[in-house]
């Protein structure tokens, strides 16, 4: 295997002092060699092959390029993967390498996991969860720069977040929009969710979204049907109790995709269609959401934007407490104006 090039054979090939050619790889200013010089060493980095010592170039700096993603169960969770992509993504354009462990929940593996990243100096540690909700960060990575991801702490450190608000607020005006007032559901309240913030942040945010939005219109929600989990066997009995009504619903809102994706089997099962007789939106924009028929219009979750911020904010220094990222609409054919509309 051929040796490593180093700084002294890049100063060798292109003429110059070691020193020099450090000064012009580094990009420091006021070297006073021409330009011709300057392409010479990088003429001669290039031919070489040359890369930088990064361990040498840590010993100066206190830097080592490297930034530790820390999460629950996000490495190992398709729907989630895109905070991965997105962190590294955002890591490779500013030159960061991202070193990426999972806990699993397990306390004991988790400080293993963080003790071994520090051991390493990383710049920084990304502390990310799967749900959106409110953790217990742990003290060893308190000593430094620690950014949040989909999730924020007791310790009001800076944290990125989905705009489940907001987006609670453009799903229901979308159905306003189309004429739906008086028979709008909601499918998903659950108390757990939307009390203990340890459990989840997005179903209270979008709630309050959902009924900010329905109070400007001047409208309210027809019925409210409690699941015990957000899986699909449970929007599927919520929408048949609804469906049994002796005036079923216009439009549901889904608390997330998987509800939806019960609520349209129910109405498939009563022989309706959605969105002729019923219309249907929800959050997160779950694989499912594309492969449902008509397509599901829904609010992404914006996972790569999330963690390409999470960097940014990270290498950055920003001191912004709470980063709130918008989520997209996907605007898919599951809703129209209500039948009986004239």
């Amino acid at each position: 295997m051929r040796n490593r090039a180093t700084l002294a054979d890049v100063a060798r090939r292109a003429g110059l002092s070691k020193t020099a050619a450090s000064m012009v790889l580094n990009g420091r200013e006021g070297t006073r060699l021409s330009v011709e010089a300057h392409q010479r060493v990088f003429a001669a980095a290039e031919e070489l092959g040359y890369r930088p010592n990064v361990a040498a170039r840590s010993l100066r700096t206190r830097k080592t390029a490297t930034i530790a993603f820390v999460s629950d169960i996000v490495a190992t969770t398709r729907f989630a993967g895109g905070l991965i992509r997105g962190a590294l993504d955002a890591a490779r354009e500013r030159d960061h390498v991202l070193l990426i462990t999972e806990t699993q929940g397990d306390a004991e593996f988790e400080r293993y996991a963080i003790e071994a990243m520090l051991d390493r100096q990383v710049d920084g540690v990304i502390y990310a969860a799967m749900a959106t909700r409110r953790l217990t960060v742990p003290p060893a990575i308190l000593g430094g720069p620690v950014v949040l991801l989909n999730a924020t702490s007791p310790d009001n450190l800076p944290c990125v977040l989905p705009d489940d608000e907001l987006a609670g607020r453009a799903v229901t005006e979308a159905l306003l929009k189309q004429g739906h007032r008086q028979r709008i559901a909601l499918i998903g309240r659950n108390r757990l969710k939307e009390r203990d913030p340890e459990v989840s942040l997005a179903a209270e945010a979008r709630l309050l979204g959902i009924r900010h939005a329905l109070s400007a219109a001047d409208a309210t929600l027809y019925a409210e049907p409690f699941c015990r989990e957000w899986l699909p066997e449970h929007g599927y009995t919520a929408m048949r109790t609804l469906l049994a009504r002796s005036v079923p619903p216009t439009a549901v809102i889904c608390m997330n995709d998987r509800l939806a994706f019960g609520a349209y089997q129910a109405i498939a099962d009563a022989g309706l269609t959605v969105p002729t007789d019923i219309s249907v939106v929800s959050f997160d924009d779950d694989p499912i959401a594309t492969w449902l028929r008509p397509g599901l219009f829904t609010a992404a979750l914006p996972h790569e934007r999330m963690g390409q911020r999470a960097v940014e904010i990270l290498l950055d220094g920003e001191s912004t407490e709470r980063c709130m990222v918008p989520m997209p609409l996907h605007r898919r054919k599951s809703i129209a104006a209500p039948a009986d509309s004239t």
